[in-house]
C-alpha cells in the first residue's frame, strides 16, 4: 500500500505523523479490482460536427474556414443552394466540433451514450448551442452510433472591449445520453470458449502466482495456471463464461507490492511504499542561504575637476550556513520511523528529495527511487 506525502513548508506534527505512517498488514482484494477479463472492453469512438444556436460565440469564417464548407456541405444535402453567397457568410452561430465517446463492451442498438463535445474552431463559448447529427465511428471505420442534442458546459464566456470573463471551460461540452447505439459493439468474448485470461493491472510475479494459488483453492486443482507476471488463464469447463466470470471476481487474493519511491520536484510530492527499507547510514542536512544586496551610489565630481556624474555599484554578499543535523537512521527502519527522522532533520520538500537520493546513492535504500 502506498502512503502519500505532500510536503509543505510546515510538517504534521510526529504523533499524527507516526499514526499516519503506521504499518498496516498485508491486505487482499478482489480479482475484480485487480484485473480485466481479456476480450472485454471499450472501444473508443469520434465523430465531426456542427454546433448551432450559438449567442454569436461560433467559429469566424477567416480562421475557421472548414466551418463554412461544413455548412454549405449540410445545406446541400438539405436542398439549400448557398455556394452562390458563400463569401458572404458568417458563421458566428455555429461551431465546428469534434464528438468521442467510448462504445462499451456488449453494447448493442438502441442504448444510449454520453459524449463529449469540443471546439476545434476559434468559437468562444458552446453554451446554449445544439449539436446536429453526427456519425460516430470505430477505429475500423465504421458508424456505431449517432449522436445529437443539447449540449452542457457548465462554463461561460463573457467580454467586452477592454476586459473578459470566463469561468470553467466553455469550448468543451457534454451531451447525457447524447448517442444512441446503431451498431452492435464486436464481441471478444463469447459464453463457450475454452479458457478465460485474466490480465493484472500491475503485472506482478508473486501476484500472479498468488492468484493462480487463490483460483485453484477455490474451484479446483489445475482450473488456472500464470502464463506470466500478467496473465493469469482459468479453464472454462462448463463453457459457461459468464458464471465462471462472475465467480472468479469475488476471489479475494493478498497483494505483493515492489519497494518504490516515487519523487515529483515540481510539486515538492513524495509517495512511498511500506515495503521500502533502507541499511544504517547517517544523514546530516545543513541549508546554505546566500543573499545579494544591491545599493548604487551616485559619484558626483567636484565642480572644477572636469570629470562626470557617474553611478557605481555597491553590492553587499551575505552567507549564511544553517547548523547541520546528524541523524542516524537504523538499518531496515520502518517506513513510519524512515518519514519522522527525515522530517526531525528539518528539511523542506526540496532537501528531503535529495536526502532520498543521496541515501540511493549511497546503497542503502532497497527501493526503486522514480522521478516524475
Amino acid at each position: 500500500m502506498a502512503i502519500l506525502m505532500s510536503f509543505r513548508p510546515l510538517f504534521l506534527p510526529a504523533i499524527a505523523l507516526s499514526m499516519l505512517m503506521m504499518p498496516l498488514m498485508a491486505q487482499a482484494e478482489r480479482i475484480k479490482d485487480l484485473a480485466d477479463i481479456e476480450g472485454v472492453r471499450g472501444n473508443a469512438l469520434v465523430g465531426y460536427g456542427l454546433v448551432v444556436g450559438l449567442n454569436g460565440t461560433g467559429d469566424s469564417g477567416t480562421s475557421s474556414p472548414f466551418t463554412i464548407s461544413s455548412i454549405t456541405a449540410m445545406l446541400e444535402r438539405l436542398g439549400v443552394n448557398v455556394r452562390a453567397d458563400i463569401t458572404k457568410m458568417k458563421p458566428k452561430n455555429i461551431a465546428a466540433v469534434m464528438v468521442t465517446s467510448e462504445l462499451p463492451a456488449f453494447a448493442r442498438p438502441g442504448q444510449q451514450l454520453d459524449v463529449t463535445v469540443s471546439s476545434i474552431g476559434d468559437a468562444k463559448d458552446l453554451r446554449g448551442g445544439t449539436l446536429l447529427v453526427t456519425p460516430l465511428l470505430g477505429g475500423d471505420g465504421r458508424p456505431y452510433a449517432v449522436a445529437q442534442g443539447g449540449l452542457s458546459t457548465g462554463g461561460f464566456s463573457i467580454a467586452g472591449k477592454s476586459a473578459s470573463t470566463t469561468k470553467g471551460h466553455p469550448t468543451a461540452a457534454r451531451v447525457p445520453n447524447g448517442a444512441r447505439v446503431e451498431r452492435a459493439a464486436p464481441r471478444g468474448l463469447s459464453a463457450d470458449q475454452d479458457k478465460i485470461s485474466l490480465n493484472l493491472h500491475n503485472p506482478d510475479f508473486t501476484t500472479a502466482k498468488n492468484m493462480q494459488d487463490a483460483i485453484n483453492a477455490r474451484l479446483g486443482n489445475g482450473m488456472a495456471r500464470a502464463i506470466d507476471s500478467g496473465t493469469v488463464q482459468v479453464w472454462n469447463p462448463n463453457s459457461n463464461a459468464v458464471e465462471l466470470i462472475a465467480r472468479l471476481e469475488q476471489i479475494d487474493i493478498p497483494l505483493d507490492h515492489a519497494a518504490v519511491v516515487i519523487v515529483d520536484e515540481r510539486t515538492g510530492t513524495i509517495v512511498m511504499g511500506q515495503e521500502v527499507r533502507i541499511d544504517t547510514v547517517a544523514v546530516a542536512h545543513g541549508n546554505i542561504s546566500v543573499s545579494i544586496t544591491e545599493n548604487p551610489q551616485v559619484s558626483q565630481p567636484n565642480a572644477f575637476g572636469g570629470g562626470q556624474t557617474t553611478t557605481v555599484d555597491r553590492s553587499k554578499v551575505n552567507v549564511q550556513e544553517d547548523e547541520a543535523k546528524l541523524v542516524v537512521l537504523p538499518k531496515q527502519v520502518s517506513l513510519s520511523k524512515l518519514v519522522t527522522a527525515l522530517n526531525a532533520v528539518g528539511a523542506t520538500p526540496s532537501d528531503l528529495i535529495a536526502v532520498l537520493q543521496a541515501i540511493k546513492a549511497a546503497g542503502a535504500l532497497h527501493a526503486e527511487l522514480r522521478t516524475m
